[in-house]
C-alpha cells in the first residue's frame, strides 16, 4: 500500500511538472502587427515549398491580434482546408505557440485531451507563430496535405522572416 501511495505521488509530481511553465519556457509576448509586405514574403516562401513538393495547400496569415491579413488557396486545394488553415493560424497567434504542441498533448492523452473542449483551438500541426525581434507579429496556418507536410510548408514561411 505504501509503494502504491509513493507511485501515485510520483505520478502527480511528474504530471504537474509537465504542465508547469517556467519564465524561460513562457511563449514570447506580442509585438506590432505583421505588415502586408511581410505577410506576402511569408506566403511566397511557403508557396515555394509547397510547389517544390507538389502539395496543394491553403496558406493563411493573421496578425498579432488574430485578424486575417492574407489568405492564399493554391489551385485544386480542397475547400475544407480554407477554414482549417485559418483556425491553425488563429490558434498559433492566440495561444502563442505551434499547433503541434497541442497535437502532441492530445496524442499523449489524459489531461492533454482538455484542449479538445475549446472549439477555438485546433490541435493539428501546421500553425506557427511569426516572430520578429523576439515578439509575435502574427501567425501562419497551412492546410491541404498531411499535418506534418503542412508543418513543413509553414516552417518555410516562418524562415522567410529570418
Amino acid at each position: 500500500m505504501k509503494s502504491l501511495r509513493l507511485s501515485l505521488a510520483l505520478l502527480i509530481v511528474l504530471l504537474l511538472a509537465q504542465f508547469t511553465t517556467t519564465a524561460q519556457d513562457a511563449p514570447p509576448s506580442y509585438g506590432p502587427a505583421i505588415t502586408l509586405e511581410q505577410a506576402k514574403k511569408v506566403v511566397a516562401a511557403a508557396e515555394a515549398e509547397a510547389r517544390k513538393n507538389k502539395w496543394n495547400v491553403v496558406i493563411t496569415i493573421v496578425d498579432s491580434a488574430t485578424n486575417l491579413v492574407l489568405l492564399q488557396r493554391m489551385d485544386d486545394t480542397q475547400l475544407g482546408s480554407i477554414k482549417i488553415s485559418q483556425k491553425k493560424a488563429h490558434t498559433a497567434a492566440a495561444l502563442r505557440r505551434s499547433t503541434k504542441v497541442f497535437e502532441d498533448q492530445v496524442a499523449a492523452g489524459g489531461m492533454g485531451w482538455k484542449i479538445l473542449g475549446n472549439d477555438e483551438v485546433i490541435p493539428i500541426e501546421g500553425g506557427l507563430p511569426l516572430i520578429v525581434n523576439g515578439k509575435i507579429i502574427g501567425a501562419i496556418g497551412v492546410s491541404g496535405v498531411t499535418s506534418q507536410q503542412d508543418g513543413i510548408v509553414a516552417k518555410a514561411g516562418v524562415d522567410a522572416l529570418k
